[in-house]
């Protein structure tokens, strides 16, 4: 087999992967974790059901890699977009918040309210989630300039990653945009006198 024929074999192979990992995160924001199912979504991937189960063999893996990879991506877009923000407290905070406002925050609420009783998924998710976590956190504290050797930074960086996370779950069944909007913006000036 020649290195060409290798090459296109591999980018239908990674194109294969990137529409099921968008599929998936589409079906979890639209139907949850009881409709995200694997024919569902090589149906909407567009993929046969052999080629899912050539990527991922079940569903907690790939529902894990989607929800991965799409975090991945989101962190990515958060740092560009911080770069054209001005740098305030305020502007970061809104930044964080409008991250965490996300469809990436809808597909990953559904994962973690399945894993709480699906210990095979748990498994998966979990870990997910710690590094996830810890890559906000770090992102947090640059776009802030924080310094966590001071006392009280770190724990004022993780207060805030916690209330934009508890804003946005509010936000699931409402659209409590203006009630965030507030809140964010008060935040950051609390947060800024801690920094």
């Amino acid at each position: 087999m020649g290195t060409e024929t290798r090459q296109r074999q591999a980018d239908r192979s990674r194109e294969t992967r990137r529409k099921l990992m968008e599929a998936t995160v589409e079906c979890l924001v639209e139907l949850g974790w009881s409709g995200t199912t694997t024919t569902v979504v090589a149906e909407r991937a567009g993929v046969s059901r052999g080629a899912q189960l050539h990527h991922f063999r079940t569903r907690g893996e790939l529902v894990a890699a989607a929800v991965e990879h799409l975090g991945a991506e989101s962190v990515q877009h958060l740092k560009e977009r911080a770069a054209r923000v001005n740098g305030s407290t305020v502007a970061v905070v809104e930044l964080i918040a409008d991250f965490y406002a996300s469809d990436l925050f809808t597909a990953a609420l559904e994962l973690w309210v399945a894993a709480r009783t699906d210990p095979d998924l748990k498994t998966v998710v979990v870990p997910l989630e710690v590094r996830l976590g810890r890559e906000t956190h770090r992102l947090a504290v640059e776009l802030l300039g924080a310094d966590e050797t001071k006392p009280g930074v770190r724990e004022a960086v993780q207060i805030t990653l916690d209330l934009v996370r508890g804003l946005a779950l509010a936000n699931q069944l409402t659209d409590d945009g203006k009630r965030r909007a507030r809140i964010v913006r008060h935040w950051a000036t609390m947060l800024e006198d801690a920094l």
